[in-house]
């Protein structure tokens, strides 16, 4: 089981990298079919990233069809010992907070892997493996 990180849903759906583009459009299909999870905050990130850092000519329209086009994935529930282990994260591992959040999640769900163009490809966390797919 898997954790996607933002920038692979929003690499789904920006076309200017081909190659990025494709990987991305499959892990989704990968992770719609049962084997892949999202983070809590990782819908809300990919939105405002997509409204206000991708493309000028997104449209919340645009964005609404997507996030319904996402309702496939499972999200992890967010909890109180999520949000602890994310600080732990923070403070074991040095990484931002929405990053430990991530890891956090990923730990919740049983993933074993956390696929991010983010962190550091091969980096553990918890027990939790980064794989940058884009590589």
């Amino acid at each position: 089981m898997f954790l996607l990180d933002t920038n692979v849903l929003v690499y789904a759906w920006d076309d200017r990298d081909p190659h990025k583009w494709k990987i991305a459009q499959g892990l989704i299909r990968l992770a719609a079919e049962g084997t892949g999870r999202a983070a809590p905050h990782l819908l809300g990130e990919y939105s405002a990233v997509m409204l206000h850092k991708v493309k000028p000519d997104v449209s919340p329209a645009n964005v609404l069809t997507a996030l319904d086009s996402l309702s496939q994935l499972r999200v992890v529930p967010s909890n109180a010992a999520v949000i602890r282990r994310a600080v732990e994260a923070h403070a074991t591992y040095g990484i931002h907070f929405y990053d430990g959040l991530l890891v956090a999640s990923a730990e919740q769900a049983g993933c074993t892997h956390i696929y991010s163009e983010d962190l550091s490809h091969g980096q553990r966390y918890f027990g939790v493996e980064v794989v940058n797919p884009f590589l």
